[in-house]
């Protein structure tokens, strides 16, 4: 593809998510399926108990819960959302920039090589990580998974070009003066925060075909032309590279790997819960307009819903093959968005949305997040803590947080004060 017609397209998509995220009349259907926007035809629905054990028996202890039930829901994600993902054993690293001073000495940059695969030619992947350059010790840190290569997320010359996916299945230099996706790593370096990040094509293309290029079609089995219902989807693909991120920063002495938190946006903010959920080495997630899928509540059908994501024209290849199953009836799921939340107790969790994402639900969303709160109950951290949704840029800053800014999908600048309070409430930062 074109890079000018990539960058061109790259923009229409989510030009398009924000104009589907607003709600208006207008957008009555996706994919031929109608879209709710209205509260009063959302049908009465019960809500599975996430401390309700697979034998009917209730978890009164914090043993039973990280024991029994915690895994159960686990296997019940992984079999009937995410799919099920193979083990790590064949990854391996290769630091190329040990520690290079960057933004005007402000900060130490080092790119790490991640390869997925014991062949080093193909199936890797770059991580990109800022220290703070006055850091007196081990550091917490930011880990963003991006929809841009490294060099496009951050400003920063010395970043090694990478390539990116167009949707002919071909690999295309970064057109130039691309800027989408772009974060501000330098404000949570002065507050005292590392910062990373890693691009999510490198790990597994975003298209129905992309199974072709990534890391599952690496692992499809010999007489396999296809993965079995149960076995991961996209999102799990890119769940699972972020593990091996952390693998990664586990043997980083400049990194307290003990708090890193994860952040991602959209489809990428329900991987990084996925990856917090199944990863317990994650001390903390920050997702940004989940949605369906994520941390929105499947059973309101408001919005997004199980069948719109799972249309064979849309975003089937994300999720493991059986969750096309509970399209027409998302309360035959055994599983439900609260429950997600609810794996990652009683580490911190804070869900971002915006007013006019109603394709993304932010009530969904905080229901979600109330319905969670026993499992932090019970593990002695403090959930939402209130039933009554908050207004706009009034944040719920526990444990389990919640804020919503005026506007659409996404973020905007302002909501990474909110990040960085969030962070330093539960992570120690040198400033």
């Amino acid at each position: 593809m074109n890079p000018k017609l990539l960058i061109r397209f790259l923009l229409l998509v989510f030009i398009l998510s924000s104009l589907k995220s607003t709600g208006q009349d207008a957008v009555e259907k996706v994919a031929g399926i109608p879209v709710n926007y209205n509260e009063a035809l959302v049908k009465p629905y019960t809500l599975p108990d996430p401390l309700a054990l697979a034998n009917g028996n209730k978890v009164r202890d914090t043993d039973t819960w990280y024991s029994t039930r915690r895994p159960e829901i686990i296997r019940l994600f992984e079999e009937h959302q995410f799919g099920k993902a193979p083990n790590r054993k064949e990854v391996s690293f290769k630091v190329f920039d040990s520690g290079t001073a960057a933004f005007n000495n402000q900060a130490i940059r080092k790119q790490v090589t991640l390869y997925f695969t014991k062949d080093t030619s193909d199936h890797k992947a770059d991580l990109l990580i800022y220290l703070p350059a006055n850091s007196k010790g081990p550091v917490p840190l930011l880990l963003n998974i991006s929809f841009v290569p490294n060099a496009v997320t951050v400003d920063d010359p010395g970043v090694r070009k990478g390539m990116m996916w167009g949707r002919d299945g071909k690999r295309v230099p970064i057109p130039d003066g691309m800027s989408f996706g772009r974060m501000d790593a330098q404000k949570f370096i002065a507050a005292g925060f590392g910062f990373a990040t890693i691009y999510y094509g490198d790990i597994e293309p975003d298209f129905a075909k992309g199974i072709s290029y990534g890391i599952r079609g690496y692992h499809l089995k010999k007489d396999q032309s296809y993965l079995a219902p149960d076995e991961w989807g996209a999102i799990a693909a890119w769940a699972w590279g972020l593990s091996c991120a952390m693998d990664y920063l586990e043997t980083d002495s400049d990194i307290d790997s003990k708090k890193v938190a994860l952040f991602g946006i959209s489809r990428l903010g329900k991987t990084v819960l996925w990856a917090g959920a199944h990863d317990q080495r994650f001390g903390m997630v920050i997702a940004s307009c989940s949605g369906e899928g994520g941390a929105a509540l499947s059973r309101r059908e408001y919005g997004e819903t199980i069948k719109h994501m799972t249309d064979s024209t849309r975003y089937f290849y994300q999720f493991c093959g059986n969750r096309a199953l509970y399209g027409d009836d998302p309360g035959q799921s055994p599983v439900d968005a609260h429950m997600l939340i609810a794996l990652m107790a009683p580490r911190p969790l804070l869900l971002q949305t915006g007013t006019s994402d109603k394709w993304s639900d932010p009530k969904g969303e905080f229901l979600s997040a109330v319905a969670a709160e026993p499992v932090y109950e019970l593990l002695g951290k403090k959930g939402l803590e209130t039933k009554t949704m908050p207004a706009s840029n009034v944040p719920i800053l526990h444990d389990l947080g919640y804020y919503m800014h005026e506007g659409g999908h996404g973020t905007v600048p302002e909501d990474y004060n909110i990040f960085l309070k969030f962070m330093k409430m539960h992570f120690s930062a040198t400033e």
